[in-house]
């Protein structure tokens, strides 16, 4: 299972991509609103999430977490104890973290980032501690995946379903999305 975390003023491409390629590629992904189930990103649109974050458990079932950017809903993100619990469970338990745009902050915040690399929206490397920056849009770095922005969230998306998906799976899902 991989839980999509939104909060207020999320950025809706950097949530809804992954979604929707992740789901097509077979995975059970969860939208978890933080504070509601319906959820409104930063260009207006609301967003009826599948649960809320107080009934999504932390267990064996979870292979991923994702956090989108956009502003204030990264703000808003960090703000959250399910959040943070969450990032805590995924640290511990070695399951993959997905962030994008202004969301690897969260992780630099918490000192995840120190000595991996990492990319994130232009302007908030300084906030990506200890961090090698990438240079690629999308990198991955042990159990975390970084993307620096909306312009990038297909790529993003993709990159969480090589993780997640085996490559066969992978390769026979994606034929019909890609047009391959």
């Amino acid at each position: 299972m991989i839980y999509v975390y939104l909060a207020e003023g999320f950025e809706e491409i950097e949530a809804l991509t992954p979604v929707d390629l992740l789901r097509r590629s077979g995975k059970k992904v969860v939208t978890v609103g933080i504070g509601d189930n319906v959820i409104v990103g930063s260009h207006g649109i609301p967003v009826v999430c599948d649960t809320i974050a107080q009934e999504a458990p932390l267990n064996d079932e979870l292979e991923m977490i994702i956090l989108p950017g956009g502003m204030p809903g990264t703000l808003n993100l960090e703000k959250s104890g399910y959040v943070q619990a969450a990032i805590d469970y995924c640290t511990d338990n070695n399951k993959f973290i997905g962030a994008i745009c202004a969301a690897p902050s969260i992780l630099g915040h918490k000192g995840l980032l120190s000595g991996r690399t990492a990319v994130c929206y232009e302007g908030f490397e300084g906030q990506l501690t200890g961090a090698n920056i990438g240079e690629d849009s999308v990198v991955c770095d042990g159990n975390i995946i970084t993307a620096r922005g909306a312009g990038v969230a297909v790529k993003f998306a993709l990159k969480l379903i090589e993780k997640v998906v085996s490559e066969s799976e992978s390769k026979r899902q994606f034929r019909a999305i890609l047009c391959d």
